[in-house]
């Protein structure tokens, strides 16, 4: 994710997001009702503010804006609102360079000092296809210690790879992985040279306008950009203004901005085949290493597909999965800094697929029920622990008795003696990170410590 900054402040600014949840009538996971009532939870603690919209095999399920997209005039957010989008950026980027490998003019498997002039002698083994997948070992340059203080001063490409090329390389190209948002920018260098045109001109002649994405962009600090949302960020004195990136930055590591309505189009074009062909599309989505593919975590855990990722920059936080077994489509696009739109974004994942079924049961490998294990903060005073005991799940409290928890459906346990339901929740990487307890109609989140 393109997130220089630490999402602190995020773990209990949803302590009020957490807060149980009073469903009207049957809790169903398809129901809109619900989906919707979960996100004004957080809205309402001040946790979440931005947009989302749920689709399913063509049919929108909730399309709704929560909060405010300028907090000075009271403006509120809708499924038009402008987000910068971070790390989302990054399946564009893909996509734009697998366009140019399908026209003959980008080899995957160059190096990328093909296109990049003085290249070190270092990057000879950095190829393009190895760029992609955050397996070329150039360093991330908003890791690096200075990037606070020049994140506010206007660059070219050039300037910013003048940042990196002289750092000694992580590890040797192809042999590990580690995100890095220098490797997007190199692409963005290899998208210009190979296509003739800027990255902001290829992608909206390639991408944006054959899918009639005409509210996504690149994003301009000089910019008047109608409906485009302020960014801001939690404190000890309340919510604050975002500090101030210069967007000449995160190029095609993060620097793009769009609209949940316009999310939707660009999932129904990629996945629907109508910007590549279905070998490119294969390639793009086909896991290299730790489940990253080109652009995108690609997760398969208890028979499910999510093909996902989620980004960050200063005032924003997204997150947007896709399930190709469903034609599913998740959008969580907020204007303030904090873990909610991730946590939102696998619950919706999780009610949208609709796939607990209390009245059976499914069997669940004992090695898979560790990773489910572990505390999962309600709020500051009460957690659940769920434990593995004799390859059973159980479930406790505070302050309860542990219950065994049996298992429904994918990630979905039925709490045995209570009544009572637990959907674990998975980042775009695929770990488990929170879970969704269900009870008496009432819903809470709990995030994993």
């Amino acid at each position: 994710m393109f997130k220089p900054l630490s999402r602190s402040g995020a773990p209990f600014a949803l302590a009020s997001l957490i807060a149980l949840v009073a469903i009207a009538g049957p809790v169903q996971a398809q129901d809109t009702a619900r989906m919707d009532r979960l996100v004004q939870t957080s809205a309402d603690a001040d946790a979440f503010s931005g947009s989302v919209l749920v689709a399913r095999d063509g049919e929108i399920l909730l399309d709704r804006g929560y909060g405010l997209a300028n907090r000075e005039w009271r403006i509120p957010n809708d499924g038009d609102t402008k987000f910068r989008l971070g790390s989302l950026t990054k399946q564009f980027t893909a996509v734009a360079i697998m366009i140019l490998n399908e026209r003959g003019l980008v080899d995957l498997d160059a190096p990328v000092k093909t296109w990049v002039a003085d290249a070190p002698p270092a990057w000879d083994q950095v190829t393009v296809r190895r760029l992609l997948a955050h397996t070329a070992g150039v360093p991330n340059f908003t890791s690096f210690d200075d990037f606070q203080s020049l994140k506010t001063l206007p660059v070219t490409v050039d300037d910013l790879i003048a940042r990196f090329r002289d750092h000694p390389l992580d590890f040797q190209p192809g042999e590990g992985r580690k995100y890095s948002n220098s490797g997007y920018v190199l692409l963005t260098a290899v998208i210009e040279k190979a296509s003739g045109k800027s990255y902001a001109e290829f992608l909206s002649e390639a991408l944006f306008t054959p899918l009639g994405m005409s509210d996504s962009g690149y994003d301009s600090n000089a910019s008047v950009l109608p409906r485009r949302a302020s960014g801001y960020a939690p404190s000890a004195k309340g919510v604050v203004n975002a500090d101030y990136w210069d967007m000449s930055i995160p190029q095609g590591a993060g620097g793009l901005y769009s609209t949940t309505h316009d999310l939707l189009k660009w999932e129904q074009g990629l996945f629907g085949g109508r910007l590549l062909s279905p070998a490119s599309l294969a390639l793009l989505t086909t896991p290299v290493r730790d489940q990253y593919a080109f652009g995108v975590f690609v997760a398969k855990a208890q028979g499910q597909t999510t093909i996902a990722h989620s980004g960050g920059l200063d005032g924003f936080n997204t997150y947007m999965a896709y399930d190709p077994d469903r034609r599913m489509t998740v959008v969580v696009l907020g204007n303030l800094n904090g873990a909610a739109p991730d946590l939102l974004g696998a619950s919706l994942l999780a009610f949208a697929r609709d796939e607990a079924d209390a009245s059976g049961t499914t069997a669940v490998a004992p090695d898979t029920l560790q990773a489910y294990s572990g505390v999962y903060a309600l709020t500051p005073t009460s957690s659940i622990t769920v434990s593995v005991e004799n390859d059973q799940l159980t479930s406790q409290a505070t302050g309860q008795d542990a219950m065994a928890l049996i298992p429904q459906s994918a990630d979905v346990f039925r709490q045995s003696e209570a009544g009572a339901e637990t959907t674990f929740l998975r980042s775009a990487s695929g770990a488990v990170t929170g879970l969704i307890f269900s009870h008496d109609g009432r819903d809470s989140i709990a995030q994993k410590e």
